[in-house]
């Protein structure tokens, strides 16, 4: 592990990566040495309790305290031993959950999570419960200061109902204990504080320890459902269902009360999800007291219409591009060459367009797809694009054929078929179940190639 740290920020033991890294085969052995005997004895050096905070503004142009991020800078070693933990004891204890908490519907910080996920998750529950209702609504919610505020006693209760050894959970409790940050700002630096609640952002143990937080918050009504990516929620709810709403939001109210969270209904919206593609009448549900009703809908970094299109998103998506365009261009003006030019284009420019397709590229029209593919043309007539090169529709399928390949075990696809006889080779061998909107990952994986 100390062969492979990146560089990263130095914490107040002033102990940075690059001379972990360069000393490895010296360090190792009493490094080891000195993990081993931390995690036996529950025991957190004070030293690696103290950290410095330097505020990340949230936006361009921050004009008070709440627009900055205050991240956690703590020794590198302590970081590298609260990996050792999450990876050896808290995913695998994630993933066999005790009754009282469910994981199936958080996406981040987990072993198998990620936004590409949730968005293929809250798409095709979408889709699937306007297959039999005319409108579905989905409210986005919004916490305040959702990772400074979690109440650590309510934390260690619930990572105590986990499967992990009992030395373990004690070393866990030492490391929210007795903890003290300064904050460096403008060349400052204030005097010491305890931090008496938090996750402590910037820390290892902090993004999993909010999934655990947030692990008993789930809808109270059958056939409502509730998708969560760290402390992004969104509750989705049928027409059916749509009595319920106010009883959700209480619900979650309530729990964040419970949780020292807020729930701030101010910047939490509603949206009226229809199929554009089915001309069925209905009558609006009355607007939420407090949730302002919005037609378009950011998630995730990607913005869908209540008419589940993706215009939006596309226009949004190539106007950021254009606009790292003429950086590279300044680039290629101050002397780069065409190699680290193109470099630059494929690892920023084309990585912003390909984010999260598998969600989303079933969902556009042909007109979004030439106007992709005419700002990738752009990109060959400058010359920072091969023609040779694999076009953006091969791309996007790479990117969905690989993320296929990784879900054929994942329990969310249809069972596995079992035959005595030899037929051609399938692509899967998992059960095709009804095909109701093939604009979905899903779907379209399931029945691509099948003929």
């Amino acid at each position: 592990m100390l062969d492979t740290l990146r560089n990263t920020s130095t914490g107040l033991d002033n102990v940075p990566a690059w001379f972990l890294r360069l000393g490895a085969p010296v360090f190792c052995k009493p490094v080891a040495l000195l993990y081993n005997k931390s995690i036996s004895t529950s025991v957190v050096p004070r030293q690696w309790k103290s950290a410095s905070i330097r505020p990340v503004p949230k936006n361009s142009a921050p004009v008070q305290h709440s627009d900055f991020r205050p991240i956690s800078i703590t020794p590198v070693l302590c970081r590298t031993l609260e990996r050792v933990v999450v990876r050896t004891f808290l995913y695998p204890a994630i993933l066999m959950p005790p009754a009282a908490l469910h994981f199936s519907d958080q996406f981040a910080f987990c072993p198998t999570g990620s936004t590409t996920a949730a968005l293929i998750t809250l798409l095709q529950t979408i889709s699937d419960m306007l297959a039999t209702n005319p409108y579905v609504v989905v409210i986005a919610l919004d916490f305040s200061k959702a990772f400074d505020t979690v109440r650590q006693a309510n934390l260690l209760r619930k990572i105590a109902l986990l499967n992990i050894p009992d030395p373990v959970y004690n070393w866990l409790v030492d490391f929210f204990s007795d903890h003290t940050h300064c904050t460096r700002f403008s060349g400052l630096v204030s005097g010491f504080q305890r931090i008496t609640a938090s996750i402590i952002q910037g820390s290892a143990v902090g993004p999993v320890s909010f999934v655990i937080n947030a692990s008993d918050l789930s809808t109270v009504t059958p056939g409502n459902r509730m998708i969560k990516y760290a402390d992004d929620t969104y509750i989705v709810i049928p027409a059916c269902n749509i009595l319920s709403r106010a009883i959700e939001l209480e619900h979650v109210a309530d729990w964040a009360h419970k949780n020292n969270l807020k729930l701030n209904r101010a910047k939490s919206v509603e949206t009226v999800f229809t199929d554009s593609r089915r001309k069925s009448h209905y009558t609006a549900p009355p607007i939420l007291p407090y949730i302002s009703r919005v037609t378009s809908i950011k998630v995730l970094g990607v913005t869908f219409t209540n008419h589940l299109s993706i215009s939006e998103h596309i226009s949004d998506v190539i106007c950021r591009c254009a606009q790292s365009l003429y950086a590279i261009k300044v680039l290629r003006s101050h002397g780069m060459n065409e190699e680290e030019l193109t470099l630059v284009l494929k690892t920023v420019v084309l990585a912003k367009i390909l984010y999260a397709t598998p969600a989303w590229w079933g969902f556009t029209s042909a007109a979004d797809r030439q106007r992709i593919e005419a700002f990738v043309r752009r990109c060959v007539r400058l010359g920072l694009y091969q023609a040779s090169d694999p076009t953006l529709t091969q791309l996007i399928a790479d990117n969905d054929d690989n993320l296929f390949r990784n879900m054929l075990y994942n329990e969310h696809l249809p069972g596995v078929t079992k035959h005595q006889y030899h037929l051609r080779q399938r692509r899967h061998n998992h059960c095709l179940t009804v095909k109701t909107d093939d604009r979905n990952f899903v779907t379209r994986q399931l029945f691509k190639d099948l003929y």
